[in-house]
Formats: structure tokens, sequence, C-alpha cells
């Protein structure tokens, strides 16, 4: 079990998983049962301040924090904003903005746990319920995204912040997907990124395709998207949004089979609304967005 205060270093007190080190979850994580109990530590303190909303291109679904919308409940953990399906146990989306200062030395800290900022009586998802599943506790908010502080990178461990992935879909194409997007903030970009999940059906290392997990509390998605808008440094970004923006939008199968090359999954933000029924930047003025949401990237 780990500690952890936004205080103090991590100070170990009882290894309850084998966890590595490496950029992605590895399966032997996935296909052994842990020991122990779930992991507990003290809640994550968002930041202070943030240079831009990690909302700010808008509410796709319209969550909100009423507990009454338990189907759409608003998380806003400070480093991501969660959009929490309490029935699918998984996010339906999470919404956030990586800048070059995001990303840093701080090492993985692999502390998956349960969410206490979910309301009362709602049954949490923790560490422990993707045991021996065979699934991948893949993040929506990636880990490396996120490397500027321990509590930074500590919030994306968060169960709110997770769904059952496909090992080849999380380890090889989402992966793949995720460095690229790294790699254009190091090139001088900022980000705007909503990823999600949805269907039902995913396969794993066990074969076949499985609905649920964890005793039917966790949905296995059968897609996941994502959708990033790419802008260069600056400021006033809602703004500088345009015709000539570039967004990348892309559409994979949540199973073993899927092509590790995440191009091949290259789609229209258009076809995530029709998919979805969200409104994906929706704060954009809406001539931009009708030319932006149909087209497909091919850089």
């Amino acid at each position: 079990m780990l500690i952890i205060n936004r205080f103090s270093k991590i100070i170990p007190i009882l290894v309850v998983l084998f966890l590595t080190a490496c950029t992605k979850d590895d399966i032997l994580v996935e296909t052994t049962n842990p020991v122990g109990a779930p992991v507990i530590v003290a809640p994550v303190a968002p930041p202070t301040f943030v240079t831009d909303s990690t909302l700010i291109m808008g509410n796709p679904s319209s969550a909100t924090t009423n507990p009454a919308d338990f189907t759409n409940y608003l998380l806003r953990e400070g480093y991501y904003s969660v959009s929490y399906n309490r029935e699918r146990g998984i996010p339906n989306w999470v919404s956030w903005h990586t800048v070059h200062t995001d990303l840093g030395s701080v090492p993985r800290q692999d502390d998956f746990r349960a969410n206490p900022s979910l309301p009362a009586g709602w049954y949490q998802v923790d560490n422990l319920s993707y045991s021996s599943s065979g699934f991948d506790r893949g993040h929506m908010c990636p880990s490396a995204d996120r490397t500027s502080t321990i509590v930074a990178n500590s919030s994306t461990f968060l169960m709110t912040n997770i769904i059952p992935q496909s090992p080849q879909n999380n380890q090889i194409t989402w992966a793949g997907l995720e460095d690229y997007c790294r790699n254009l903030v190091l090139a001088g970009n900022e980000l705007y990124i909503i990823s999600g999940a949805y269907g039902e059906g995913g396969s794993t290392t066990n074969g076949g395709l499985q609905a649920s997990i964890n005793n039917g509390r966790v949905v296995v998605p059968a897609k996941l998207w994502k959708v990033i808008v790419v802008l260069s440094n600056g400021s006033n970004d809602l703004n500088r949004v345009n015709t000539n923006t570039r967004v990348i939008s892309v559409v994979t199968p949540n199973v073993e089979t899927v092509n590790s090359d995440w191009r091949t999954y290259r789609n229209s933000v258009d076809f995530i609304e029709q998919e979805t029924g969200y409104e994906l930047l929706s704060n954009v003025a809406t001539g931009i967005q009708n030319i932006i949401e149909s087209r497909i990237d091919n850089q």
C-alpha cells in the first residue's frame, strides 16, 4: 500500500502489487492476482491554478456534479476532467490540456486506486477490480502526460481515469498515439485532448469478446476514441482555433487483433459525435466546428 500527501515523498508501507516501471502496464500486472487489500492514499489535491481550463473546448456531454447524474457525473481533478458513468464503472470521456511544462522527470507512480471523490454509496472500482481479467488498466489521461510532479502523476492512477483495455491496444496502438502526441508538444505545440470509450465487448489475452469484468461492475468497451486539437504554443487558446487548425480524431477497436499503427484508425470528429451522441469542441465557433470536425487528418 502507498500513502501519499502533497507535502511528502512516497513512503512504501506494504507491497500489494507487482508493478513495472515501463511506460505502459505490463500484461503480467493485469493477469496476476494482486496480494493484500486495496491501495488507499490521501486524496489528490488539484493544482491551485491552471493556465487553461481542461474543459476550454467544451463539456461534450454537459456532465454535472449532481450525484443524480450518475451516468454523466463530472469530476474536476485539476489535471484533467472526467464524465464518469457509475453504471459502467468507467469514464465516458476524459478531457485535458498538455503543454511542455507538464512533461517532466517524475517516475510513474503506479498507485492505481479508488477515487475518494465519488459520491457516498457509489461502488468504488479499485486496484484489484481488474485482477485476472486479462485486460490492462488503460489510462485515458496518460501517466506520461503528467510527469511534472508526483501529485500530478499520481492523479492519473485514480480508477475513474481507467478503462479495461486490450493489452495490444493499450501497449502498442494507443501507446504509439500517446507518444506521437507528446512529440507534438515537445516540437512546440500544446494539445487539447478528449478521450473516451463506448459500446460493450473487447478481447484480451484470454481470448474471445468479454462484455464486463469485476462481477459485471465494470463494462469492457468495444471502441476507444480520442480527439486532439493541435495549437502552436500561445495564449487565448479558444480564440486561436480556426479552420486551418489541425484536429486528429481516432477510433480503435478494443481487441487484440487491433492494427499496431494508430494512423489506420483516423476518422472525423463528426463520426465520433454520431457514434456517441456527444457535442465535441462545443465552445468553438459553429462555422469553424463545421469545417474542422468534418475533416479526417492525413498528416
